[in-house]
């Protein structure tokens, strides 16, 4: 029998509203304020979650039940098994002594601390979210960060915060696809619009990053690199989004960004270095290693880099589908929930097909390409399998927090205490461009995926936007705009986080180093969706 959500089942907006909210507020209280381990918070919100749902949303138990169980599935594929394949890499490079060449190679191209943060977590970060997306990013550059000798408490924040501006195009523009199939909206609309928002923020992050690590006076020291990061990918972010599509704005934007900083650092050093707290002086170590050993050194970070790209095509993802997928209905969910107005137009029950895509995966991308800068670093078959093997132990925990998470995302999603924290956004009325960029905040907050946020919330930004005489294309992308800088906060991307620096059991720190910045660029973009709403010259931007 088909169950429909009901939006405010104690009958008060108010109490529905706090009731829905209980749930991330629990996960975030018990990784912020109680400092319990990640998947011990993960599976109190997911506890709390169905409790609420069942108890006083009146989620039938079975459905309840079968929706944790999908999500979890979802949380360890495609996500958990993104993250194991990349710690799997890292530790092949680390066994192999690999991480230090690439550390002094860096140091070649510059020795400030700030810098090498603007080119591994801005510029590297930025292809892979674009090639890939879905933790990938923060994963690889996490890692690299390590590996250069940052704390991994820098490591996760700065790779974190750097994963903001290029989340809305990431893997291959998936996110404002996924919007444009819940909106019927124009897809180069969508695309040009979210394209007419980021790029302030594109320049904005280079410049947050540094300022995050090094402060005021660090940040003065280095402004004409943050500079050249920023407009080099903001500029071609705006002209692809606009002029070709969201396919290859983050692959371009980023190529043309890191070529731009790497060419400018070639003739322009700050006048003072910057070290680490508690290095004995700044990172003034040259390399001396022959230029075949660097290469050697990163040919796994080239081979990771060339076979995500390609894995990533449209082509290629067609070509694996094609002979590999298989797509599961959800037994006792499959179209048994139907959400209704105002959410959505008209009555429609939610698809709940479990796609088992074991080839196409961004994992499976991964694991290949580890597999042969495995064989190119002339490791031995059983060698490989018993690194893969404490790979595996290595992040079980990491696993099991992964899947508990995306299972309290499913539970919100489909039980609608998503769409009751939604309502409420919605009732702020001349404030909703505000707001309603917040919702799209929240929602990657609750999911980890801004493609998922844009899914949840995307109709009710079109439904809210009209009913209010406001442009619908122009909330729909602040939905996504402003759901780039939940990223960072999401417990997802910080287990992802601090799984890849091995600083496992420390999350609650991560968010509380990320969460400010987090709500702070939110409230930004906010701001920057009002004045394109209401004031001149900003609403010329619009498109309507």
């Amino acid at each position: 029998m088909r169950w429909a959500q009901i939006y405010d089942p104690l009958g008060q907006p108010a109490l529905s509203t706090l009731a829905s909210a209980l749930p991330v507020v629990v996960l975030l209280g018990a990784l912020g304020v109680l400092r319990w381990r990640a998947h011990m918070a993960a599976l109190a919100g997911l506890a709390t979650a169905l409790l609420v749902a069942i108890a006083i949303f009146g989620m039938p138990l079975s459905i309840a039940l079968s929706t944790a169980a999908y999500g979890a599935a979802y949380g360890l594929l495609p996500i958990g098994w993104i993250v194991l394949n990349v710690i799997f890499l890292y530790q092949l490079t680390e066994q192999r002594g690999l991480l230090a060449v690439q550390r002094e190679s860096i140091t070649s191209v510059t020795r400030d601390r700030r810098l090498q943060l603007l080119l591994v977590a801005f510029c590297f970060g930025a292809f892979f979210e674009g090639a890939s997306g879905f933790g990938t990013p923060v994963a690889v550059t996490g890692a690299v960060l390590i590996g250069l000798g940052f704390t991994p408490l820098l490591a996760s924040g700065l790779s974190l915060i750097a994963n903001t501006a290029p989340v809305a195009f990431g893997a291959l523009g998936t996110p404002i696809i996924a919007l444009q199939s819940v909106t019927s909206l124009d897809l180069h609309a969508l695309s040009a619009m979210v394209g007419r928002q980021l790029p302030f923020f594109s320049i904005l992050v280079p410049f947050w990053l540094v300022w995050a690590f090094a402060g005021w006076r660090g940040m003065a020291g280095v402004w004409p690199a943050a500079l050249v990061a920023g407009v080099f990918f903001a500029v071609p972010q705006f002209l692809v989004s606009n002029f070709h599509g969201p396919w290859l704005v983050d692959v371009v934007a980023s190529v043309i960004s890191m070529a731009a900083l790497t060419l400018f650092l070639r003739v322009w050093q700050p006048r003072q270095h910057w070290a680490l707290e508690g290095e004995a002086g700044p990172a003034t170590v040259e390399h001396h290693h022959p230029r075949g050993t660097v290469l050697r050194a990163w040919v796994p970070w080239i081979i990771l880099s060339a076979v995500v790209f390609v894995w990533g095509l449209p082509q290629t993802r067609a070509l694996l589908d094609g002979v590999s997928i298989v797509r599961v209905p959800v037994p006792g969910l499959h179209n048994l929930v139907q959400r209704v107005p105002p959410v959505v137009a008209v009555p429609r029950p939610e698809a709940a097909i479990y796609a088992f895509n074991y080839l196409s995966a961004t994992g499976t991308g991964i694991l290949v390409a580890a597999l042969v800068a495995g064989l190119v670093m002339r490791y031995r078959p059983a060698e490989l399998l018993r690194a893969y093997w404490s790979t595996i132990k290595l992040v079980r925990l990491s696993l099991l927090t992964i899947a508990a998470k995306l299972a309290l995302g499913f539970t919100t999603r489909y039980s609608g205490l998503d769409a009751t924290l939604g309502l409420a956004f919605a009732r702020t009325g001349i404030l909703y461009p505000f707001f309603g960029t917040l919702l799209g905040w929240l929602g990657v907050a609750l999911t980890g995926s801004d493609t998922s946020s844009n899914v949840l919330f995307g109709s009710l930004q079109r439904i809210t936007a009209e009913q209010l005489s406001l442009s619908p294309i122009l909330m729909a992308a602040a939905n996504s705009s402003g759901g780039v800088m939940g990223k960072m906060i999401d417990a997802q991307s910080i287990v992802v986080a601090s799984t890849a620096t091995r600083w496992y059991g420390h999350e609650g720190e991560i968010l509380r180093y990320v969460f400010r910045h987090s709500l702070a660029l939110a409230c930004l973009v906010g701001l920057l969706v009002a004045l394109q709403a209401y004031v001149l010259p900003f609403s010329a931007m619009v498109l309507r």
